[in-house]
């Protein structure tokens, strides 16, 4: 069983990057019809009923368009496939550790992208029209991914007598449900400050850089800020709930509900970046572009809790099960 999940994890991952590849196919053919369209439609206003020379392509338009949602609904159907066979390589981790499998680093990222991935597959079913963002949500899986397989890997075995508690199940499932629904949300809103700075460009009539020229192909940037929005407001109590449950089980292993360790501290941290998130959102004045860098401060703190802290900084929360 631990076999068969290394091959399954090779087998995700590999899917994912399909995946991206075809995200990545829509956004450069829509490109390149938006341009073709801009060029057609230029000499057909040079003169007052003039017809478009024969070289124009206008017709031919929808017949790319088409092409491209298929790219992007086949990005999506492998996005599916890998989500089958992440689930996969999940469960029988758990079954070759005989456990619940997110006992170490390298299980929690599992768990994690695998609930950014079902939420993205719920979210672009329910929204077709979010689907450009799918290219980011991808790339950033297997980032997530990669470091696991690399640096992250500990082989399926026991668990640290420290957490083999029934808190395990409820602690850390939760912190993993509510880590990946942030993922999304640290998506969506990176993906609005692009979006922002791709019209500031255009308004002002300079050529985008490199980053904000990604904006081009993007949902509307109140789409994006309403979606991270969403996104965070169903997950902040999840990990609310994750940190009291931690504090909980911390009492019933150490005698203690709070005793700042470094743990527990960026998890208190990460509450308050989220907190304030939430807050500057509710709060008119706040600018919406202000209110999107504090949803992305509050992935920093949650990436920091997750690496810097678990394999460098020293602590009673030392359980990454890395080398």
């Amino acid at each position: 069983m631990a076999a068969l999940s290394d091959q399954l994890f090779i087998i995700t991952l590999l899917a994912y990057l399909i995946a991206m590849i075809g995200y990545a196919v829509e956004h450069a053919g829509r490109r390149a019809r938006t341009n073709t369209v801009t060029a057609a439609r230029e000499p057909a206003m040079s003169g007052a009923g003039s017809p478009p020379p024969p070289h124009t392509v206008v017709a031919k338009a929808p017949v790319r368009g088409n092409r491209l949602r298929w790219a992007g609904w086949i990005a999506v159907a492998a996005t599916a496939l890998g989500a089958i066979t992440h689930s996969a390589c999940l469960i029988t981790r758990g079954l070759a550790a005989d456990r619940v499998p997110w006992g170490n680093m390298y299980e929690f990222v599992l768990a994690v992208t695998l609930v950014g991935i079902l939420a993205w597959l719920i979210l672009v079913l329910r929204r077709p029209a979010v689907r450009p963002i799918g290219l980011y949500v991808a790339l950033a899986t297997v980032i997530l991914l990669g470091l696991a397989g690399m640096r992250l890997y500990a082989p399926a075995g026991p668990l640290v007598p420290a957490l083999n508690s029934a808190w395990l199940k409820i602690h850390v499932s939760t912190a993993a449900i509510a880590s990946g629904i942030f993922l999304l949300g640290f998506i969506a809103a990176t993906g609005y400050l692009i979006r922002l700075a791709y019209h500031r460009a255009t308004d002002a009539g300079t050529t985008p850089g490199f980053v904000a020229a990604l904006g081009r192909h993007l949902p509307a940037a109140d789409t994006l800020e309403r979606l991270s929005f969403q996104l965070h407001a169903v997950a902040f109590p999840i990990w609310t709930f994750a940190v009291a449950a931690g504090a909980i089980w911390a009492e019933a292993a150490w005698g203690r509900y709070w005793g700042w360790d470094p743990k527990e501290t960026w998890a208190f941290i990460t509450w308050v970046a989220y907190a304030g998130y939430l807050h500057a959102r509710a709060t008119p004045s706040v600018k919406r572009r202000v209110v999107a860098w504090l949803a992305v401060a509050g992935w920093a703190t949650m990436m920091f809790n997750l690496f810097a802290v678990n394999l460098v900084i020293a602590g009673l929360h030392s359980y990454a099960g890395t080398d």
